[in-house]
């Protein structure tokens, strides 16, 4: 008996289990359609600014603006865009992994690394470690917007301009797909001049005002969109994977429900067949 009401009990905490992860899945599919709406819209900007920048940066020179000069890469920050909640299946481990393997690549460069990471998942894991982290960022994604990003963007120029790194390097999850997240090392400073086609006419343009004058206002825009796009890739795989484990969470429970339950009726159906015969062997004893 006691069999039973086990095998009862685990059956009726699967089903509570099996309700929260569907619930989870429904919520993660609704916030994952506006995500994604925000981040198809945010690329196409985010992607021609870049495009206008690189070759806007390939007529002056470089050591005009601190933020296109090249002043060595002994020192490095990492930016690591994690979530600030769980259970959204390897999203962040794929992060964590990729990141300990670019910065162990550093060290052995013999750079000096800094980290400055984003979500709380990424701040506790690497919180815990031999790791010196300049900046932490949580609690974004909940409310994320651009004042978000420009905010983040202006600490980068601000921290790059005074000297504190000489590169600055960007982890995260671009979103490809509901069920597909590909993990990407980026750099976001110095920004480097695209490289023209040997086919290419190069056009040299007349700018008003000059290139320079253009190049300072449009630089930190640019870091702060750059920014803001890479948090919504990352808020967009984020809700992704969570609804594809919640899924993933939601069938495993009801196979389990299904094997437990089948475990369930043929414990009991041996019971009822172990006590009519007690029964049966009672009668023959008594005739």
């Amino acid at each position: 008996m006691s069999s039973l009401q086990h095998t009862r009990r685990r059956i009726g905490s699967i089903k509570n289990t099996q309700q929260i992860t569907k619930a989870m899945k429904m919520v993660a599919a609704a916030k994952l359609k506006r995500a994604q709406e925000r981040i198809l819209e945010a690329r196409p900007y985010a992607q021609k600014m870049l495009s206008v920048l690189e070759s806007l940066s390939m007529r002056i020179e470089r050591g005009r603006h601190p933020l296109l000069a090249k002043r060595g890469d002994k020192k490095i920050e990492v930016m690591i865009v994690t979530s600030d909640r769980g259970l959204c299946g390897a999203f962040n481990a794929n992060i964590i992994r990729r990141s300990m393997e670019f910065l162990k690549q550093k060290k052995e460069e013999g750079c000096e690394v800094t980290l400055n990471t984003v979500g709380r998942k990424g701040r506790d894991f690497f919180r815990r470690r031999d790791f010196e982290m300049r900046k932490t960022w949580a609690d974004i994604f909940d409310r994320l917007s651009y004042e978000n990003a420009s905010e983040m963007g202006k600490d980068i120029v601000e921290s790059y301009e005074k000297g504190l790194f000489d590169e600055i390097y960007v982890v995260y999850n671009e979103f490809k797909s509901a069920i597909q997240q590909r993990v990407i090392t980026e750099r976001l400073l110095p920004i480097e001049p695209s490289k023209p086609v040997e086919i290419e006419v190069v056009v040299d343009y007349i700018y008003e005002p000059s290139a320079e004058v253009i190049l300072q206002s449009l630089l930190p825009k640019h870091i702060e969109v750059q920014v803001f796009r890479i948090l919504l890739e990352s808020n967009a795989s984020e809700y992704g994977a969570r609804m594809t484990a919640m899924d993933a969470a939601t069938k495993n429970a009801k196979e389990l429900i299904k094997k437990l339950t089948l475990i369930y009726n043929r414990t009991r159906q041996e019971m009822i067949t172990k006590e009519l015969m007690d029964i049966v062997n009672g009668a023959e004893a008594l005739r």
